[in-house]
């Protein structure tokens, strides 16, 4: 069974940088896609960065520049670095990694989830 651990949230003031990561319990590669997704609270769960195997990577309008997505394969680790943070980046942040099954289905899995909260 799949197991995405993410850890590095926090209390950080605007303006500053956190560091989150996601350990998967298999290769990376064995993904299609990973990436990370945040909800806060009173909103539905909005996509912050996808990257998939093939190389393509796609960041929100409202973090471009700012957050950069990177993979470890060596650690099977995905990271997001998130700078410039600003109160409205404050969300529980989720990995998600995305299979393809042998009939094209989808499959996601989700971290437990790590609380970001920026104060102004």
């Amino acid at each position: 069974q799949v197991q995405l651990v993410e850890s590095g949230g926090g209390l950080v003031q605007a303006g500053g940088s956190l560091r989150l990561s996601c350990a998967a319990s298999q290769s990376i590669f064995s993904f299609n896609a990973m990436g990370w997704y945040r909800q806060a609270p009173g909103k539905q769960r909005e996509l912050v960065v996808v990257s998939t195997r093939a190389g393509l990577t796609n960041y929100a309008d409202s973090v471009k520049g700012r957050f950069a997505i990177s993979r470890d394969s060596a650690a099977n680790t995905v990271s997001l670095q998130m700078s410039s943070l600003q109160p409205e980046d404050t969300a529980i942040y989720y990995c998600n990694a995305q299979s393809i099954g042998a009939a094209g289905a989808a499959f996601d899995y989700w971290g437990q989830g790590t609380q970001v909260t920026v104060s102004s």
